[in-house]
């Protein structure tokens, strides 16, 4: 293939938040040529836009706090359809990867004494999240790099990869573009670990980065690999709602861990009004208690706030919908209100929450120190992604892992803050390692001229069509409309089969949607091939949404309110038929040992 440029690695990384990463270190410390392909520049993967803090049960601020009861927080969280043994490895390994990073630098806010300081979260029991300040994924990705480009790895930054490639039933590589210039490149590697990331600008409100097309989902959907629990999309509760410019901008759930409460236009505490059966006992029932919750007293309870992710969003709703609203369709946010708890209210503010008072201040002309945010819900994470292992990350495409956001597993229904940080580092390691640990029992494999040619041609198909009218970006903007509206946060029957139906027209619309110009700095074109990502993992979102007939964390149903013992035995797996037709099927979940069932009664 001389006509394409070709490097060749033991490992194939693609994507570098913290879980590519990670995964990266691993494997270039177990001594394998490593590549790391990213889709923008290195550093600015959408890892630094997490602002809460690493969920790890390191028991600094409250020494109650252990594995086990990050454990039944998670499963409990996740409605109990999380794969048991990644909740298990997850909050077992956490405090060793945080303590690690340290080690290599990072710097963590810290109690008096010196150790590392841990906030309040929602869902989570005990102060758990390590931090720094509200800027906690700047840190990680600063930290992560500074390890990682000592290691001697290759980094290849504004690339994109548009499809894997295989030799027989095993990975071969990938066939990428460079975004600059556009042109195509060949990688073949032994092992190939996806952490792209998430799904997000498949919806039109969301706190996500442009790259969170669903290219890592994608990809191993085309590759064979299964897709998994893709009806679980987490709404955050709070995001920015105005000036339009700055719509889903997340506003870190670390501000109501510090004490900020939730108001509707009548100045009520409306979440007082709707706490769920299984977590009455574990919240504040005053407004006194909540705070001295968010103040570090162990024997108070947490503020309603604070409950999980998925509940918050949906009372938020709930209000607006009923006009209690605030103007521009959201809620109020407050943390001005602590001046009347404590002197010096608005430095402690600035310090605590840096990046919120700049955000608001610089992109909304508020003052957060003195007057309450406007928030609503904003598409945030899928819980969905690749089917791994749970020790090993491998998907079942032998050689095909996956970490981070785009993997499937710990999460459940429903992802508590914090986790997801705290996932990077633990399943990103763990790719890392057993990709090297592939690579190196495995001879490279061939490469298949055809695979690569097939691709090409694809990806240049958009230049070549003819007669048509409509660019990308209407398709892209019309898929946004039609996800929001219809597989939102409230989800109907009638609803997502017109979706469904929807999707299969904007398929056609993207097959002949035209793109002008030349392969050059060409965003329309880097658009038309992520249609074909987006569509992927819309599809596979409002199929399985249609399929689980009940509501369940991230999945809320107003046509089927209400948990079913059936569908809390079982996970929805996608994969593609030998027709190319997608196709879901139920998987029951694997009994959970008894001694980790005995956790969770104890827990409760």
């Amino acid at each position: 293939m001389a006509e394409y440029q070709t490097y060749e690695h033991d490992v194939l990384v693609i994507g570098a938040g913290g879980a590519g990463l990670r995964a990266a270190i691993e494997a270039s410390a177990a001594g394998v040529s490593v590549g790391l392909v990213c889709k923008s520049l290195l550093g600015k993967a959408h890892t630094v836009m997490a602002e809460g803090g690493i969920a790890a049960a390191l028991a600094n601020v409250d020494d109650r706090d252990n594995w086990r009861v990050h454990f039944a927080d998670t499963m409990r969280g996740g409605q109990y359809v999380n794969n048991w043994r990644m909740a298990q490895i997850h909050a077992q390994e956490a405090p060793a990867r945080v303590k690690e990073l340290e080690a290599w630098g990072a710097v963590f806010d810290r109690t008096p004494d010196g150790r590392i300081l841990q906030r309040n979260f929602g869902g989570h029991k005990y102060p758990r999240l390590a931090h720094v300040g509200d800027r906690t994924g700047l840190e990680m990705i600063r930290t992560l790099q500074d390890r990682g480009v000592h290691l001697g790895m290759s980094v290849y930054m504004e690339y994109t990869v548009i499809r894997l490639l295989k030799d027989g039933d095993r990975i071969a590589g990938a066939v990428a573009y460079t975004r600059e210039r556009g042109r195509f490149v060949v990688f073949q590697a032994k092992a190939v670990v996806l952490a792209t990331g998430g799904i997000g600008k498949a919806y039109k409100i969301t706190s996500n980065s442009w790259e969170y097309t669903g290219d890592g989902h994608a990809l191993a959907y085309d590759a064979g690999a299964e897709l998994q629990d893709m009806e679980f999309i987490q709404f955050h509760p709070t995001g920015m709602i105005w000036p339009p410019s700055v719509r889903g901008i997340l506003v870190t759930e670390g501000v109501r861990g510090e004490g900020g409460i939730l108001l509707n236009n009548k100045g009520e505490r409306f979440m007082f009004n709707d706490i769920p059966e299984n977590y009455k006992n574990q919240t504040a029932k005053d407004p006194d208690e909540g705070w001295r919750y968010c103040q570090g007293d162990k024997t108070a309870q947490r503020p309603p706030e604070l409950l999980t992710r998925d509940h918050v969003a949906r009372c938020i709703v709930r209000e607006v919908k009923a006009g209690r609203g605030s103007p521009h369709g959201g809620v109020y946010l407050d943390i001005a209100w602590i001046k009347a708890k404590i002197p010096n209210a608005a430095e402690y503010i600035k310090k605590k929450l840096p990046s919120m008072y700049h955000q608001f201040k610089e992109l909304g002309g508020i003052d957060i120190t003195k007057e309450p945010m406007e928030v609503g819900p904003t598409t945030h994470y899928i819980m969905g992604g690749v089917k791994v292992d749970a020790e090993s990350q491998m998907s079942r495409v032998p050689g095909l892992f996956a970490c981070g956001e785009c993997a499937v597993g710990i999460n459940g229904a429903n992802r508590l803050g914090g986790n997801s940080l705290s996932d990077l580092l633990v399943f990103g390691k763990r790719a890392g390692e057993y990709a090297a640990k592939f690579a190196k029992e495995h001879q490279t494999p061939t490469l298949d001229r055809q695979q690569v040619e097939a691709a090409v041609r694809w990806a240049l198909e958009p230049f070549e069509r003819v007669g048509g009218t409509e660019g990308p970006y209407e398709v892209q903007y019309a898929l946004q409309d039609l996800m929001q509206d219809l597989v939102g946060i409230v989800r109907r029957e009638d609803e997502m089969q017109a979706a469904l139906d929807g999707i299969a027209k904007l398929w056609q619309r993207a097959k002949k949607a035209v793109v002008k110009g030349n392969r050059e700095y060409n965003p329309g074109w880097h658009t038309a091939l992520d249609l074909h990502n987006l569509l992927t993992v819309s599809e596979a979102i409002t199929r399985s949404a249609i399929t689980r007939k009940e509501s369940r964390g991230g999945h809320f149903r107003d046509d089927y309110p209400n948990k079913v013992d059936h569908w809390g035995k079982v996970n929805l797996v996608v994969s593609k038929g030998v027709d190319g037709q997608m196709e879901i099927k139920e998987v029951p979940i694997p009994e959970m040992p008894a001694e980790l069932k005995q956790i969770i009664e104890e827990m409760k």
